[in-house]
């Protein structure tokens, strides 16, 4: 199979060219073809919590299957199902059919579905004062809770609060054991929040929402996420969660090495907007989001697509530059690095879209979704 067209490149630029594939890439060459579709890696999103009315929370085997083909057919060919805060014994039984469709998904061949890279478990260890739409049931970082949270197989990704009790020595012993850690939900200080990357924090969970807010004398968790270090910080680029201006002030700190793009998006997304419950209180679409009915914030209803298009039209990015966030960066922060990026030898998971940025094909493994 071959793809012409200007091809979205690791460090952001584009190049005239043609993509050759089966179930990966075996040549990258310049072409002439007139073609003006961009061709980019399959997006990679790491806080999904549900979507097309499946709610990541109390969703099946089959269901999270189900929600893979959706994304697949959004242009999001890897993707973690995110769970939130609850009772220990509830995250368990959500990590159980996590781990299943995980699972399954490595040994799946069907090339129709997104793959699942696992499990972000986003709490329960999180700050009391940045609770956000989570219901009121976090936990400090230690004991029994955190020990059983340790051994869940199929956790890749855990959002934490590095203030907490026992944090730092959580995040030392859950990056030994190769999960990444994020900072999120959080009222930490700048201090607090530089002490967790040196203890091996590599994100920052929805950089502005449910954190400390920032202050020139206080600068707190935002002003370290906005400084260069070993840790990514990921947004969620729907205009509503973040202003664009200020999607734009991060880009401009970070630079495409150092954001991610997420959805954080939650059952609602593709649907008509009937409310669904969604951590804590039921939520309904409001205002371009989903909001609780007191107005807080609960997730949001865009498809990564619509995130880099805003990134695009709203806050200036060039496409090439928000490819890199929707799809190497997060790949890499997982290791997975076969994905998110076009390379000889990378898995064949590529979107075409057109110059207006609309969606003409996907294909996962090399095929072509119908």
């Amino acid at each position: 199979m071959k793809l012409a067209g200007l091809i979205a490149k690791p460090d952001g630029s584009l190049v005239r060219g043609q993509v050759t594939f089966t179930d990966r890439i075996t040549a990258l060459d310049p072409d002439s073809h007139l073609s003006d579709d961009y061709i980019l890696p399959g997006f990679v999103d790491l806080q999904v919590n549900g979507s097309h009315g499946i709610d990541v929370m109390n969703a099946s085997v089959d269901e999270l299957a189900i929600l893979s083909r959706h994304l697949a057919r959004e242009g999001t060919t890897a993707w973690m199902p995110t769970a939130v805060t609850a009772p220990i014994e509830k995250i368990d039984k959500v990590h159980e059919s996590i781990a299943t469709a995980f699972e399954n998904s490595g040994n799946d061949d069907s090339a129709d579905s997104a793959a699942i890279l696992g499990m972000h478990l986003e709490g329960p260890f999180i700050s009391p004062l940045r609770l956000g739409a989570h219901p009121p049931l976090n936990l400090e970082p230690r004991g029994d809770a955190f020990d059983r949270v340790l051994a869940m197989r199929a956790l890749r990704l855990i959002t934490l609060a590095p203030e907490l009790p026992g944090a730092l020595d959580a995040i030392r012993k859950l990056t030994a054991r190769g999960v990444v850690v994020s900072i999120g939900h959080t009222n930490a200080t700048f201090e607090e929040a530089n002490a967790g990357i040196d203890a091996g924090a590599r994100m920052f969970t929805h950089l502005f929402n449910a954190m400390r807010p920032l202050n020139h004398r206080d600068p707190g968790v935002i002003a370290c996420a906005l400084a260069p270090s070993a840790a990514v910080a990921a947004i969620i680029p729907d205009s509503v969660h973040v202003h664009r201006a200020i999607l734009r002030l991060a880009f401009d700190a970070r630079g495409r090495g150092g954001l991610i793009l997420v959805t954080d998006k939650v059952a609602l997304a593709g649907t008509t907007g009937a409310g669904k419950n969604v951590g804590r209180a039921r939520a309904w679409i409001r205002d371009g989001a989903a909001r609780l009915d007191d107005g807080t914030l609960a997730g949001s209803i865009i498809s990564m697509l619509d995130g880099v298009r805003i990134m695009i039209e709203k806050a200036d990015v060039r496409i090439g530059d928000a490819a890199v966030m929707a799809t190497i960066n997060p790949a890499n922060l997982v290791g997975a690095n076969d994905r998110g990026r076009i390379a000889v030898g990378a898995r064949a998971d590529l979107i075409l879209l057109s110059r207006a940025l609309e969606l003409k094909s996907v294909f996962v493994g090399g095929r072509e979704l119908t």
